[in-house]
């Protein structure tokens, strides 16, 4: 049985949201998920609760930040009978026209963290996400007007990254979005044969130089409702 994770089978929906920040966590379940649900997990702070969103039995669950902390939550969460992940939050914005508010839909990864390639036991392994739950997310944030960016993203290991070309490199190769998650549940997701996702909203915009103009808190907190909206709909789609 899982030991991070404080809870039995059955308490968990098969429909996991994945949210790096305990705090988002709490947020998410009062503002989207339907009045009567209950938290399953306080263990080390990751804090989970299980409840309904339009009726839909649905999860949210904290990861931490990076790709160690968030591997042992996506596992222990496999334990508990999750089917589907789903990875809410924000990014770094790389790709051309894109701007702070907008949604990142993560069509695969690629990383320069260790784990998610040690765990895949396969160098060079760049995990993609569900291609139905790509077409669902997108068509959902397109009808909500919402400006949509889909292709590969970075997972990185480093916030503070003392290389300052590093992003212009990943840029140069295609990549739109970085972030320090995803490459490890979309990894879990395909030893498992689970259905996931990574959904975010572009916190910040970074330059060729490493240099970045981010979002205000207001700004930031609109976006991440509307992106998370549909999320709680992608999770629960049939």
């Amino acid at each position: 049985m899982p030991i991070h994770l404080r809870a039995e089978p059955g308490d968990y929906a098969p429909n996991v949201l994945c949210p790096g920040d305990p705090v988002r966590s709490t947020y998410i379940a009062e503002t989207f998920f339907d009045p009567g649900f209950r938290c399953v997990n306080t263990e080390r702070g990751m804090l989970g609760y299980t409840g309904t969103f339009e009726g839909q039995p649905i999860s949210v669950q904290t990861t931490g930040m990076g790709c160690p902390s968030a591997g042992i939550v996506f596992e222990e969460l496999v334990m508990l009978g999750a089917k589907r992940l789903v990875r809410v939050g924000t990014c770094g914005g790389l790709g051309e026209g894109m701007r702070m508010g907008d949604t990142v839909v993560a069509l695969s990864t690629s990383t320069d963290d260790a784990t998610p390639l040690r765990y895949a036991s396969m160098p060079g392994f760049s995990p993609t996400a569900s291609h139905t739950l790509v077409e669902t997310a997108v068509g959902l944030s397109r009808d909500s007007g919402a400006t949509v960016h889909v292709g590969p993203i970075v997972t990185s290991g480093l916030f503070y990254d003392s290389d300052p070309t590093t992003f212009a490199t990943w840029k140069r190769l295609g990549h739109i979005g970085v972030e320090m998650e995803a490459a490890m549940m979309y990894t879990v997701a395909a030893v498992h044969r689970l259905e996931a996702l990574a959904m975010m909203t572009v916190s910040d915009v970074l330059g060729d130089d490493g240099e970045s103009v981010r979002i205000s808190d207001e700004e930031l907190r609109r976006g991440v409702d509307d992106m998370m909206r549909i999320a709680c709909r992608v999770a629960t789609s049939a």
